[in-house]
């Protein structure tokens, strides 16, 4: 019987849809209280979020020169194998594997499953412990969480094209969404008392933190101080606008691929910075940056303590008062659910290229009979319920942030590489501004990379020993491919 091969299914629209849903996931609804806390102004507070969009955009026109020239299932592994070689590849499909895809989907289940208690307070909830085992607990939240991952792990391994129906409806839906939300915070939201504080000094930057008691400790930040400010504040900044390279990881179910994939890397991350910027000037318009966080009312707790970081939540209820709230929660059960399903749908596909390579599992490198990865989506399902119930997701995620910009500062270095390792190779599309975009890049993630190395170690040096621990794996995969 004749190997499966990957269908091409996916349109310029549903490649689109997978970047910009799989983008938008729960980090915009609540990133920016944390920025706000760490820059403590309003025109600081846009500037994260406008370089981090440059950054994203930069990353996206300077990766498609590799995505158009290596149009394969596996993405980011296949052009960091051809530039860098196996081990390097591998370090990154492990990472993957071990933390980022996993992690992400984990958490985002999760998310979902939290905002859904906002609905069904009695029936969903952390509180509600259905197994308690010693320390060890399941609460109706990572039930639900995980109940999500195996459905949609499961509606994936029947073929590409339920995945992409599935990322077209909820994708679109929340991008038509969450421009509803910025119109009506628009006509409807602004509080001029309150954009008038927030505007008059856009660049006098603070920090802000409560002790154990509550109590608001505000420091000035001067000079040069704010360039480690802005790197450390990046960080959510980032993350949320991380995933736009997961459609390279689907490159060979992409029509016309040498066009479409860096058409949806540049249109999906240009949409999705367009929108979170608008979303940070609504936030802007509406609430007051500087809060208490010991305030009664959403106004009085502003953008920097909004409860349990949900600003957009808190806007929604400044807008349309309490029952605003239930609106925002479906919203964001949209949001998460799509952009779990875009993380399930791609991230299979490089387990599958690392396997084919004989550097995974070999039960990841054969495509069922729909055509698709199914023992990988098997693999990453199992390992990702296993990360919701440990409940270490948060912290996983937390250490990654410096690997994947690592990993992405390697990848675009890999241009210049190749440009001189395969001058005469096909490249339908060269990365615009070459080389200074590229280099730009490069210089801006390196930047923050290096100011989480010195400020932030708890973020970085836990990433490294991560990756780290994919090279004794490394050995073990090779050792075993020499003994066949």
């Amino acid at each position: 019987m004749a190997e499966q091969e990957f269908k091409k299914e996916l349109k310029l629209f549903d490649s689109v849809m997978i970047v910009a849903g799989t983008m938008i996931g729960s980090g915009i609804f609540i990133v920016s209280s944390d920025i706000a806390r760490q820059v403590g102004s309003s025109g600081w507070l846009l500037l994260i979020w406008l370089i981090t969009g440059f950054i994203t955009i930069a990353g996206a026109i300077s990766y498609g020169e590799l995505a158009a020239m290596m149009p394969k299932a596996g993405g980011q592994y296949v052009y960091l194998r051809e530039a860098w070689g196996k081990p390097i590849a591998f370090l990154y499909a492990w990472t993957l594997f071990l933390v980022i895809q996993t992690g992400t989907i984990a958490a985002v289940g999760v998310a979902f499953a939290k905002y859904t208690g906002v609905l069904l307070p009695n029936l969903i909830s952390e509180d509600n412990v259905l197994l308690k085992l010693g320390s060890f607990k399941i609460s109706s939240v990572q039930l639900l969480a995980i109940a999500s991952i195996v459905l949609l792990s499961f509606i994936n391994s029947k073929g590409v094209k339920n995945g992409k129906w599935i990322q077209n409806i909820f994708g679109s839906t929340k991008i038509v969404a969450l421009f509803g939300l910025i119109l009506v915070g628009l006509l409807f939201g602004i509080n001029y008392d309150v954009a008038t504080a927030n505007f008059s000094d856009m660049w006098s930057a603070t920090r802000s933190t409560k002790d154990a008691s509550g109590a608001l400790s505000i420091e000035t930040i001067v000079a040069w101080g704010i360039v480690p400010a802005l790197g450390i504040a990046m960080v959510g900044s980032l993350f949320s606008s991380d995933a736009w390279n997961n459609i390279g990881f689907s490159g060979d179910e992409i029509q016309n691929p040498k066009r479409n994939l860096v058409l949806s890397m540049v249109i999906g991350t240009s949409l999705v910075t367009l929108i979170y910027i608008l979303m940070n000037v609504v936030y802007l318009l509406v609430l007051p940056l500087h809060g208490d966080p010991n305030g009664v009312d959403v106004m009085s707790r502003g953008i920097q303590f909004s409860t349990n970081d949900r600003v957009a939540a808190a806007v929604a209820e400044a807008i349309g008062g309490p029952g605003a709230t239930l609106l925002m929660a479906v919203l964001i059960m949209i949001s998460t659910f799509g952009c779990n399903n875009g993380c399930i749908l791609s991230g299979a596909r490089v387990y599958y290229a690392t396997a084919k390579d004989g550097l995974f599992f070999s039960g990841m490198s054969k495509l069922n009979k729909n055509s698709v990865p199914g023992n990988a989506l098997v693999y990453q399902c199992i390992w990702a319920c296993v990360l919701c119930l440990s409940g270490s997701y948060g912290d996983l995620l937390d250490y990654v942030v410096f690997a994947v910009l690592l990993f992405y500062i390697l990848t675009i270095l890999g241009i210049f590489k190749l440009r001189k390792t395969q001058p005469n190779a096909e490249r339908p599309y060269k990365a615009l501004g070459y080389p200074f975009i590229p280099i730009l890049y490069i210089l801006l993630a390196s930047a923050v990379c290096i100011i989480l190395l010195i400020y932030k170690p708890n973020y970085s040096w836990p990433g490294l020993i991560i990756v780290a621990m994919g090279i004794p794996v490394y050995a073990l995969f090779k050792n075993k491919i020499k003994e066949v």
